[in-house]
């Protein structure tokens, strides 16, 4: 910015700028010191001619003598005679206070000024322009050759404060009596020029307001029809105003103001020249390029630490359009006191290098991660091709991948909080780059997964005892929250030989395979890929994307097993079972898609869909048979299910929905499903009680101990796992076991129902303890709805 600046790339934006600020400080300010006699379009149609004849102005200058004006500027050219009247014109330009003007130059084509008045009441036509056409500048003076000469402004001013001002010229300031106005070089400021423009000096013009003086017309003054104190001891400018003459100016105003005629910007300036000399305002001053350069430098800093340091898109907007404000604020503060500081290359510095990082952040967060610095997955199998093309000509050797994952990342990040999550992330990037050296590679690619790759290995032993010395320094203490924290790593390792085929992102799904197969297997180990892992993963998600279709579609059927009382023989409910026909893969197994179901939440939709189907197959059979009304039966509710937040809420509405009395559902809740939250899990049992429904916990016994809260659930039934009915024909340790949980069953006011009954003797042996229920192949497999009616109506006969 600072070299464009220098070379005027932005010398047009800058000049906006000026315009903008001038407009900002617009006011409504007349001098006092200074009257305009205008010649408008109507005075001409008056006169019927145009020049103006030497006896119109004859007469002009003289009304305007009679009530004694300080000084007159004759802002028309007079250099050859509009007869009539040019003697009583020369006569009246004889007087001492009347100033005229002649276009600046000695060529044969310069207007001059009329030869019989003397130089020091003759001033060149001082309106510059700049290369948008536009007046920002005052020329006060110029030297041709050995000639100095003032312009037509200055020489009214002095005129105005006295004949015997001092002038004394430098080269870089004109001194007027003990006034010092720098002259604008090519390089003033903001204001930027060709060598050739800054010629003379020069002082930057300041406009108070659009009109600077109060106005009477030629006729008015010719008729007499004035105030003469408007005249009295004052600056009169005469000159036309009449769009007709086209001796108009364009200034930073807008609108109608910003087209200014000639004498009104030589009042400007006049006004600008007097407030100067008497120490009403102070001259335009400018920053040195030094100073600048540091400025624009410092706002070009500021927008990218402010971009670097944002966390959120919306404050770094809000926090752009502040400090962009902010810096114009500085600038109209500092104009209003007739001071320019440069605002659109510190903005534009200000903008691109937000810009710039920016853009630098969203590449860096495409290829880096900003917690550790350590490269992402995308860049890391690009570094992984890249490092095995330059081992491609060596013979030989592995390339190999390792994927860690810290084991208890989500326990510390629970309980010491996220800082302290992240702060371990951060110390274990350090480590694995310590143990590292430079041609490896290290990427984090997951949540709290890194991912290794070297290249001079030579066989999966060596990789093997590598990963060994990972596992040993990631396994020491951690100072985290001031306190030693411990966790464990799980890795997976692929290899592959350095070839020319060589696919990176295969290299690092293997090792995250065979890495989350250590995690599967019990965590704090390591496992070296297998091609069967491979596809273990590609069965698991082509079985999920077909359970998917499966759900979509119902292609689900319900089974169902009965519940036998012991004593009677009789069927006293169904236990409901989901089964899977496939049209592709035939019958699925439910230990095969359950835990996949369970795993991604596909078990919501289906358990919604079993619990429904159960529900209305009941409500079914107790139309169809009359003495079935005690009939239950039982649905297993999954732990994803059973956290449901809307789990009471659903049954209540299927209920409805299947005109089922609730009595006749029983759900089936595991000992661990109310393990994991004890207090949470015995309020929703209390709500689903208060429905009506009835409540068995499934598989006592085989997984937490809920001993101490058992007599705290509202249960209606115990069941015995099959593990212990098939296991007490083995010892007598084993049927003290099935005896002691019928027993607490009992004492809890629960009835009991035996799994798994596969023979008589079993049978019997539960009869004798006193267990009132039971289900099993001894009495039915699962059946389909038809067998399962064909069942109720044997039960019947």
């Amino acid at each position: 910015m600072i070299g464009i600046r220098q070379l005027s790339g932005l010398q047009i934006l800058e000049l906006i700028a000026y315009d903008y600020l001038v407009r900002f400080q617009q006011k409504d300010y007349l001098d006092p010191r200074i009257l305009v006699v205008e010649i408008t379009e109507s005075d001409i149609y008056q006169q019927q001619r145009w020049p103006i004849s030497d006896q119109t102005i004859a007469q002009l200058l003289a009304k305007l003598q009679q009530h004694q004006p300080r000084v007159i500027g004759l802002d028309l050219y007079r250099d050859i005679p509009y007869f009539p009247g040019r003697q009583a014109l020369q006569e009246q330009l004889q007087a001492e206070n009347v100033i005229v003007i002649q276009e600046l130059g000695n060529t044969n084509n310069t207007v001059t000024a009329p030869s019989f008045i003397p130089k020091r009441r003759i001033g060149f036509n001082d309106l510059l322009l700049d290369a948008d056409s536009i007046f920002r500048r005052n020329l006060m003076y110029v030297r041709l050759g050995t000639e100095e000469i003032p312009s037509f402004s200055l020489q009214l001013s002095l005129k105005y404060l006295s004949d015997r001002s001092e002038i004394e010229l430098n080269s870089d300031s004109l001194k007027i009596d003990e006034t010092v106005l720098n002259t604008l070089e090519a390089d003033s400021g903001g204001y930027q020029m060709a060598a050739t423009e800054a010629v003379g000096w020069q002082i930057l013009l300041n406009y108070p307001s659009p009109k600077i003086a109060q106005t009477i017309t030629l006729t008015e003054v010719l008729n007499g029809k004035f105030d003469p104190n408007l005249v009295k001891d004052k600056v009169v400018l005469i000159g036309t105003t009449a769009p007709s003459i086209k001796d108009f100016i364009y200034t930073p105003y807008r609108g109608s103001k910003g087209i200014m005629p000639g004498v009104i910007a030589h009042a400007q300036m006049v006004s600008q020249i007097l407030r100067l000399l008497s120490n009403q305002e102070s001259q335009f001053w400018f920053l040195p390029q030094w100073v600048e350069s540091v400025w624009i430098w410092m706002w070009s800093i500021a927008g990218g630490v402010l971009v670097w340091r944002s966390r959120s898109v919306w404050h770094l907007g809000i926090a752009m359009i502040a400090s962009l404000g902010s810096l114009w604020g500085i600038c109209l503060v500092a104009f209003t006191q007739a001071g320019w500081i440069p605002f659109v290359p510190s903005a534009l510095a200000f903008v691109i290098t937000s810009g710039a990082v920016l853009a630098y952040r969203v590449v860096y967060s495409m290829l880096y991660d900003s917690l550790t610095g350590l490269p992402n997955r995308n860049l890391f199998t690009k570094q992984l091709k890249q490092l095995h093309q330059r081992k491609l000509n060596q013979s030989g050797g592995l390339m190999v991948v390792f994927c860690l994952d810290l084991d208890r990342f989500k326990l510390i990040n629970d309980g010491l909080g996220y800082q302290a999550g992240d702060q371990l992330l951060i110390t274990t990037a350090q480590r694995l780059q310590a143990r590292l050296n430079p041609q490896n590679l290290l990427a984090r690619v997951g949540g709290d997964e890194f991912a290794i790759a070297i290249d001079h290995v030579t066989d999966v032993e060596q990789a093997i005892d590598f990963a060994k010395q990972l596992e040993k320094q990631l396994t020491l203490p951690f100072q985290l929250n001031n306190q030693d924290t411990y966790t464990t790593v799980s890795i997976g390792i692929a290899s592959e030989k350095i070839e020319a085929q060589f696919q990176p992102e295969d290299l690092l799904r293997s090792a995250h395979t065979a890495m989350y197969q250590a995690k599967v297997s019990g965590k704090t180990r390591h496992e070296v890929f297998a091609t069967k892992m491979q596809e273990q993963a590609l069965a698991y998600l082509e079985l999920e994307a077909d359970l998917r279709t499966a759900i979509a579609n119902q292609e689900f059927e319900l089974y169902y097993q009965p519940i036998v009382s012991l004593n009677s023989g009789t069927i006293v409910g169904f236990e409901s079972l989901v089964r899977w026909h496939s049209p592709q893969r035939g019958f699925v197994s439910p230990a095969s898609f359950i835990p996949i179901a369970e795993e991604t939440g596909l078990i919501i939709p289906l358990g919604k869909w079993i619990l429904q189907q159960a529900c209305l197959q009941m409500q079914i059979w107790q139309a169809q048979f009359s003495h079935c009304q005690s009939l239950t039966i039982s649905v297993n509710l999954s732990g994803r299910q059973f956290s449901q937040p809307n789990l009471v809420e659903q049954i209540e509405e299927i209920l409805q929905i299947t005109n089922l009395n609730a009595q006749s559902l029983k759900l089936e809740i595991t000992e661990s499903m109310v393990m994991d939250d004890v207090e949470e899990a015995i309020i929703l049992l209390n709500r689903l009680k208060a429905l009506g429904v009835r409540l068995s916990m499934d598989d006592f016994g085989t997984g937490f101990s809920s001993f101490s809260y058992l007599h705290r659930f509202p249960m209606d039934t115990l069941k015995v796992d099959r593990s212990f009915v098939s296991n007490m024909s083995k010892s007598v340790k084993n049927q003290a076991i099935v005896t002691t949980i019928i027993t607490l069953a009992h004492q809890l006011e629960m009835d009991v129902v035996a799994e798994g009954i596969e023979t008589e003797t079993e049978m019997k042996s539960l009869q004798a303890k006193n267990c009132e229920y039971g289900q099993g192949y001894f009495f039915s497999k699962p059946v389909d709805r038809e067998q399962a009616t064909l069942l109720i109506t044997k039960t019947l006969q």
